[in-house]
């Protein structure tokens, strides 16, 4: 005998598209990881134990944006990033993306745990839970005279290398080409998705070349002849996306620069802003 389906019963039954959502296993929607070595900031308070850190920088992190951003430490990331690092990314903020949450990777300190390192080639390892295909990573390097006990500004950055569409591992390696430098410095990265998700990952690895971290001085000066020389043409207004060598001329904001250590610009490095790589003149 067949009995009539309950009201009880009948309130129960999804419909077929809702019924899949909910039986389904969610599947990450992100990558995730970080650089292990040198080890990045996160990756260091992760392994001091977000509970007990060791390091006084890592206490220091904990105590200011609290323990869950250690457990979450693949997870320095901007979803919608797309590129737009400088853009949405403000100046002294780089290392924890701009995200309140990771403000602790922030702190300017001149004690964070360090690897020591030197010029020349360095292999560097990147940790990554959830390795997504054809990504593009980038490496930079602070500049010589940056001050660890200042905000690291997009403008500190010197670029090393770019590896595009790249197939990562859970740990992938590259070989990096380190400039010579003194004192204390960060390696910076920069892991975009391209494939599927404009999301992107941030590290911040704190190493030591030894020695102390010594201001640029400023260029010397020297009164005017009575007769000055004609000064050359500057070489065109200063612009992103293009190689200049030491020597060229470039105009940008009224003033006239010329370039003192060659370089691709990139946004974020205006004559103005990089000391390092443009005299006024």
């Amino acid at each position: 005998m067949r009995h009539p389906r309950s009201k009880a019963a009948a309130a129960i039954i999804l419909p077929p598209a809702t019924l899949l959502a909910v039986l389904a296993p969610s599947s990450p929607a992100s990558a995730h990881g970080t650089l292990s070595d040198p080890p990045s900031r996160v990756y260091v308070c992760k392994n001091e134990g977000p509970e007990n850190p060791k390091s006084d920088a890592c206490k220091a992190a904990v105590a200011a944006a609290g323990t869950q951003a250690f457990y979450d430490w693949n997870e320095v990331s901007l979803l919608d990033a797309g590129g737009r690092h400088r853009e949405i990314i403000p100046d002294g903020q780089l290392c924890g993306a701009g995200r309140a949450k990771y403000r602790g990777l922030d702190l300017r300190r001149t004690d964070w745990p360090a690897k020591r390192i030197a010029a020349g080639p360095l292999t560097v390892t990147y940790h990554a839970t959830a390795p997504h295909s054809r990504s593009n990573f980038e490496y930079y390097i602070t500049r010589q005279g940056w001050d660890p006990s200042q905000p690291l500004r997009w403008s500190d950055l010197v670029h090393l290398q770019t590896f595009n569409a790249q197939n990562p591992t859970t740990f992938t390696k590259w070989t990096l080409n380190i400039p010579a430098r003194t004192g204390r410095h960060v390696i910076y990265s920069i892991w975009q998705r391209v494939v599927g998700s404009q999301e992107a990952f941030y590290t911040c690895s704190d190493v030591d070349f030894g020695g102390a971290n010594e201001p640029t001085p400023p260029p010397t000066t020297t009164p005017p002849p009575s007769t000055p020389p004609s000064t050359p043409a500057p070489s065109g207004s200063w612009t992103t996306g293009k190689a200049y060598t030491a020597g060229d001329r470039a105009s940008h904001n009224g003033a006239t620069y010329e370039c003192v250590q060659a370089h691709t610009s990139l946004a974020g490095w205006e004559p103005e802003n990089a000391a390092s790589l443009w005299r006024k003149i």
